[in-house]
């Protein structure tokens, strides 16, 4: 019975090995290759999305780049325009000044000659109303120094003797 299980053991063994080999064979033949040709395109389809990945990363560095560039861009030419708003804010208001001193200068000369004009018509008027004045009282004082004829031939005798000194 030893043998009988010993011979079965082998018989056994040497089934199992044929078993084996045939199994590897047919995997081999039918089974890894396209499992080895799914890993190998999993392992180009990974290292496409690695390359792909480090070709946006380099895309998004030159982005950043350029968007740096253009932002530096763009705050020159603000920078120049806000010089240059100055420049014209800073003309206009030196146009503004330089114009309101003439017309200020127009308008005290204006003033001046108004004044001028008002002062001589003043002096005028004054000059008219003390004319005026000093006739009447003059002629209230010569009413007075007239009334009597010894003061009027006194008068006459007066004006004689400074005719003939003159």
């Amino acid at each position: 019975m030893e043998k009988l299980l010993n011979d079965f053991s082998v018989g056994l063994f040497f089934w199992q090995t044929l078993l084996f080999l045939v199994l590897i064979f047919v995997l081999r033949k039918y089974a890894w290759k396209p499992i080895l040709n799914a890993v190998n395109e999993r392992e180009d389809s990974i290292q496409e999305a690695l390359d792909s990945a480090k070709e946006a990363k380099l895309e998004m560095a030159k982005l950043k780049s350029d968007n740096e560039d253009l932002l530096n861009e763009a705050r020159a030419e603000r920078d120049a325009m806000l010089k240059e708003a100055r420049e014209i804010k800073d003309g206009i208001v030196a146009d503004a000044k330089g114009i309101a001193n003439k017309e200020s200068e127009k308008i005290i000369a204006s003033a001046r000659e108004s004044i001028q004009h008002e002062k001589m018509a003043a002096i005028t008027e004054l000059k008219n109303q003390v004319a005026t004045l000093s006739i009447e009282i003059a002629e209230k004082i010569l009413k007075d120094e007239l009334s009597s004829a010894d003061k009027q031939k006194a008068i006459i005798d007066n004006a004689v003797k400074d005719i003939n000194l003159n």
